[in-house]
């Protein structure tokens, strides 16, 4: 269990979903003429001029709205995905000038497939917690790739997460601790310039996401003395609707902790966002004293887990910014033809 020596704790947060959408239905209806169940009900498209950055200012900005901070008290930016949109320049300065920070600050990118994100938020809390910055930006953000016709194409959406790490007495949310667990299981993976990315059937599930993330969450509830019952809330990675249902059953949570936080029957998987994504949603509506739990996932693999306790702060700053419900009823079915275009299926040569 890793504490920093310098207490820290979210000051604001952000989410931002595309408000495309194309159901999981009409994928089947082009791949498998509508035979077979889906892993999920709709996943959100990026438009046309939507990326990873983009999708990272929007976040940002209403955290830092939330925060009640300026751009140029951050003393990081860092962006978690594995989407980026340029190979050889980072995304991480592109936000940061965007946001308006000073030129005098740590950005860049971090990768580790879906938990990128969660590293940057890991990372964010020892440097503030180390006094080298008061404020840092952790962002996880993806416009994930998947092979037409492929598993993937059903669950693989847009969307990010931004969270602004401080100092706990300015916290509307404490991060009271963390563990890190990863190990070398190849469940999915896309070699350099390759446009799609291959996964391992046999690895997917028990190997990988179930034995990874019930590590990490058992670690460190272990580590606090404490089991599910003593959370109101909890948040697991979500690459489709039934594996965080069933991650949280073997690890005590019930339906009802996780459900605030479940996006993914509507919005699929996010990747890099979307364990934070359900950590901002389930902000939305928690209360002071509330207790939340979160396990990251990361293919490759790992989980970062999380325990944070919400104050008094955040009854005040919550609706200084969207919620994530007002971006998930804001949605706009497209239909194969116009996804197949907008996220480049078609290779034009």
């Amino acid at each position: 269990m890793m504490k920093p020596n310098r207490p820290v704790g979210l000051i604001g947060y952000g989410v931002y979903v595309p408000r495309y959408r194309i159901a999981a239905k009409e994928i089947a209806r082009i791949w498998t003429d509508g035979h077979g169940p889906v892993p999920v009900e709709a996943k959100s498209v990026p438009g046309p001029d939507e990326d990873t950055v983009t999708m990272s200012i929007e976040a940002a900005r209403s955290a830092l709205a939330r925060a009640g901070i300026q751009a140029d008290q951050l003393g990081a930016v860092w962006i978690g995905s594995e989407s980026h949109p340029y190979s050889v320049k980072p995304s991480g300065t592109i936000v940061a000038e965007a946001l308006g920070t000073s030129p005098w600050i740590s950005s860049g990118d971090w990768e580790f497939a879906c938990k990128a994100g969660s590293e940057a938020l890991t990372a964010g809390m020892a440097m503030v917690g180390s006094g080298m910055a008061d404020y840092v930006m952790a962002i996880g953000a993806d416009t994930a790739q998947s092979r037409p016709g492929d598993a993937l194409e059903y669950t693989a959406s847009a969307g990010a997460a931004a969270l602004l790490v401080g100092p706990a007495d300015q916290a509307l949310a404490t991060i009271d601790a963390t563990v890190s667990f990863v190990t070398d299981t190849p469940d999915f993976f896309r070699r350099a310039e390759r446009p799609y990315p291959s996964h391992g059937n046999r690895f997917t599930g028990e190997p990988a996401y179930f034995r990874t993330i019930q590590s990490a969450a058992k670690r460190l509830l272990d580590d606090l003395g404490r089991t599910a019952t003593d959370f109101t809330y909890a948040v697991f990675h979500q690459p489709n609707a039934k594996f965080p249902q069933a991650v949280a059953k073997r690890l005590g949570f019930s339906d009802a902790q996780i459900a605030p936080g479940l996006l993914s029957p509507k919005i699929g998987n996010t990747y890099s966002g979307a364990a934070l994504s359900g950590l901002c949603a389930t902000l939305d509506v928690a209360k002071p004293g509330d207790t939340i739990f979160v396990t990251s996932y990361g293919s490759g693999a790992g989980s970062d887990a999380y325990a944070l306790t919400v104050t008094e702060a955040l009854l005040e700053r919550r609706e200084r910014a969207p919620l994530t419900a007002a971006y998930l009823a804001r949605s706009v079915f497209i239909d194969y033809a116009v996804y197949a275009k907008w996220v480049g299926k078609l290779v034009m040569g």
